[in-house]
């Protein structure tokens, strides 16, 4: 499952780093772009994006390249990757639903990013050793 997980993650975290390149160079087509795109508000909220995106692709790339030497510090490092990514999919929806937009053409992408790590998530915090206080 996590060999799965590992694919879909370095899919996710290139397109994170290609879309705010895209975005950013304003190659979305307006017809792609999300519902009042020009309205600077909107593309505020956008934009607001970029750090959990990007520190999500960071610590996503990082774990993949830790987890292929056999660190024992790349699952932690998924586990933050993957819970960033899931929040970022989370945050897009709530937004959306707030506005009362429907359109599938953001919601499909947003429910992959909320739900794609939640079966990795779960097998990592079962297999994670418990901490106690001393």
């Amino acid at each position: 499952m996590l060999r799965v997980t590992k694919a879909l993650m370095l899919l996710t975290d290139l397109a994170f780093v290609g879309y705010f390149t895209i975005t950013g160079l304003g190659l979305i087509p307006l017809e792609w772009a999300f519902a009042d795109y020009t309205n600077p508000l909107m593309a505020d909220w956008n934009w607001s994006f970029l750090w959990i995106d990007l520190l999500a692709s960071a610590t996503g790339l990082a774990s993949l390249h830790l987890l292929r030497r056999g660190s024992p510090s790349g699952p932690g490092l998924m586990l933050v990757s993957l819970v960033l990514t899931m929040a970022s999919g989370l945050m897009a929806i709530a937004f959306w639903t707030l506005r009362g937009d429907s359109s599938l053409v953001w919601w499909l992408p947003n429910l992959y990013l909320m739900l794609f790590p939640v079966p990795a998530i779960v097998c990592l915090t079962r297999s994670r050793p418990s901490f106690t206080a001393s």
